[in-house]
């Protein structure tokens, strides 16, 4: 069982208390505006019990008129039982409301025992210590072997992985450069790092490898990276707040006429990353404060980062990886590489710390990608309800330099009265256009009680890439044309994506919080659209190419996919890069861009293949 920190109640932070009263005036800035009445954090804002609950109706914006492009019919299906998955997420929770619980788990695809399926690893929580009901066992992490055809087979038991924490996000790479992917899982009381051994087992190496953090530490999302270029993987740590049992019920959120609550984190203190260099031979060492990554608040002095998702991307094409991290409530966080082994930080100057309004978000899940089939690169965040999906688009002239374009590009406003966790980018129907998918649920299961517009479980979002328009390119495409498994309201929290049956298409499984995931398979191939796939595998650089990125050419089109398995919310979606082709039917022209600048040309003399590039004259 895990143990449960429990420091010293400390009185709330000043730098919290001015951030969310300029929240709240932003928020009522935009309700005059747009008519948007109330907001969940004032719902939320602690104050005195009301005998009686009030309803709040609130409304999305009006829309920008769309593409007259006609959303392609690619339906989803859920194959979760059929698939042999049976896990179920368990918060822990007894009636509490301790903010953890509400903030779910993470999975993993990832092939752990090199046979070229993608495999699942679900993270779990646990009861909190003396919580468990009488007779209940404490609950593991599940990892299932992908046995192919869209079956999966539960392999936890003796795996290694077959322990108890209060888990919450995982991250997966290679740090040896053995040929294995090795597992980190993040949590409430500090990180795990296991090592994988080989044979379906994996062994704790937490305390040799020097990466456990402190028992007070709660670790959200993670990543592998290579930083400064030495061909290792080096290792990214996301800390949401500083949090006890006795702190949370200090902040003691409340919802009129309910009682207390699940809440944002305003009054909780922040917590500062990590970020640990890969020594060799196992070892890593704490680099955090002489890489400069962690952001004082100036007035305050105390840590201005409250983190849950990253992205790790180079940002301007100078062959050294960048970190962007979302924030909950605090300014985003944007570190530039400066090629010396620290990071400066540029979210406010890079314009994508705050909103267009200068207010900070409650940003969520995360991803990064090249979703024009340009040089523009996009930084798309999952925001709290009754906030818009963040689209940050880099300028022409300036790869550093950002605007937020969610409106223009049609994948804000129809998003805002949701509350956002997992988000990624994937060409969902192989035409060649990136198309992103947020899984969505709130954090407080009586919500509804107070706020008509708001539902505790929430359906996902899918938005079709129709191209560049003058009125945007992304389509939120209807349950008709992608069938009503994908749309089933859940508690979403985290969200990965695969091939898991070799058909080319990338399938999708979505977490959520206190429940059952759901497995679900695409039926993109019967389009008929050609696909390619890359799996590479550095010399020089780390095995897995994390950062690597893969420029290709069919039919006139170029497009771009990196290699980067951190993405969404607290989860890791699979190695291998897929690039959908539409009508093309053959390949033009491949070009890998490796870790620290090197570039090599690859050969695809067919489609509806995997290709697997290793890194030349090394």
């Amino acid at each position: 069982m895990p143990t449960v920190p429990t420091p010293n109640t400390p009185e709330p932070e000043q730098d919290d208390a001015i951030i969310g009263k300029a929240f709240r005036v932003s928020l009522m800035v935009i309700a005059g505006v747009a008519v948007v009445g109330g907001g969940l954090y004032l719902a939320l804002k602690p104050k005195p019990a009301k005998p009686e609950a009030k309803k709040v109706a609130v409304e999305a914006p009006k829309a920008a008129d769309l593409p007259k492009a006609e959303v392609p019919g690619v339906g989803f299906t859920d194959i979760t039982a059929a698939s042999g998955i049976t896990f179920r997420h368990n918060s822990g929770a007894r009636g509490e409301k301790l903010l953890p619980e509400t903030m779910g788990g993470g999975v993993a695809f990832l092939d752990f025992n090199a046979d070229g399926r993608p495999d699942l690893l679900f993270v779990n929580s646990t009861w909190w210590p003396n919580g468990a009901p009488d007779g209940a066992k404490p609950t593991t992490h599940a990892l299932y072997r992908n046995d192919g055809g869209g079956k999966f087979t539960d392999v936890t038991a003796g795996s290694g992985l077959d322990v108890s924490t209060y888990g919450m996000g995982v991250a997966v790479g290679d740090y040896d450069n053995d040929g294995l992917p090795d597992v980190l899982i993040t949590g409430v009381g500090g990180q795990r790092l296991f090592h994988n051994e080989g044979q379906g087992k994996f062994r704790d190496v937490t305390a040799a490898a020097g990466v456990g953090g402190s028992a007070k530490d709660w670790s959200s999302s993670a990543a592998f990276l290579d930083y400064d270029n030495d061909g290792k993987l080096d290792l990214f740590v996301c800390h949401y707040v500083r949090w006890s049992r006795e702190i949370d019920f200090e902040v003691g959120y409340k919802l009129t006429g309910i009682g207390r609550a699940y809440g944002p984190p305003m009054n909780f203190e922040g917590a500062f990353p990590q970020l640990f260099h890969n020594e060799g031979g196992g070892k890593f060492r704490d680099v955090s404060a002489e890489a400069g990554v962690q952001v004082k608040n100036t007035a305050t002095g105390v840590a201005s980062a409250k983190s849950l998702g990253v992205a790790p991307v180079d940002l301007d094409g100078d062959g050294f990886i960048d970190i962007v991290v979302a924030n909950d409530t605090t300014p985003n966080h944007v570190f530039h590489n400066q090629r010396d082994g620290t990071f400066k930080e540029i979210g406010g100057v890079s314009g994508v710390a705050f909103d267009s309004y200068g207010a900070t978000r409650g940003a969520m899940g995360i991803d990064v990608a090249r979703f024009r089939n340009d040089e523009a690169v996009g930084i798309g965040i999952g925001n709290f309800a009754n906030e818009m999906n963040a689209l940050y688009v880099s300028q022409p002239g300036n790869p550093l330099r950002f605007t937020d374009e969610a409106i223009v590009e049609g994948i804000g406003p129809a998003s805002r009265l949701l509350l956002k966790f997992g988000f990624f980018f994937f060409d969902y129907d192989l035409d060649g256009r990136l198309d992103a998918l947020t899984v969505n649920g709130h954090i407080e299961d009586e919500i509804g009680k107070v706020q008509s517009s708001q539902t505790y479980a929430q359906p996902a979002q899918l938005f079709w890439n129709a191209g560049p328009h003058k009125t945007g390119c992304f389509v939120a495409t209807p349950k008709e044309k992608a069938g009503a498994d994908l749309f089933k309201p859940i508690v979403g929290r985290g969200s990965v994506y695969a091939d898991i049956d070799g058909d080319g298409d990338l399938d999708v499984v979505l977490t959520q919080a206190n429940g059952a995931p759901l497995l679900l398979r695409n039926e993109a191939s019967k389009t008929g659209n050609g696909w390619v796939r890359f799996k590479l595998v550095g010399k020089k650089a780390n095995r897995d190419a994390i950062g690597a990125w893969v420029k290709l050419t069919a039919g006139g089109v170029t497009q771009w996919r990196q290699v980067m398995p951190t993405k969404s919310y607290q989860s890791a979606s699979e190695l291998p890069v897929t690039f959908g082709l539409g009508s093309a039917t053959k390949v033009d022209s491949v070009e890998v861009i490796w870790p620290g600048g090197q570039k090599q040309t690859v050969a695809v003399a067919e489609i509806r293949k995997l290709v697997v590039v290793e890194q030349a004259g090394q």
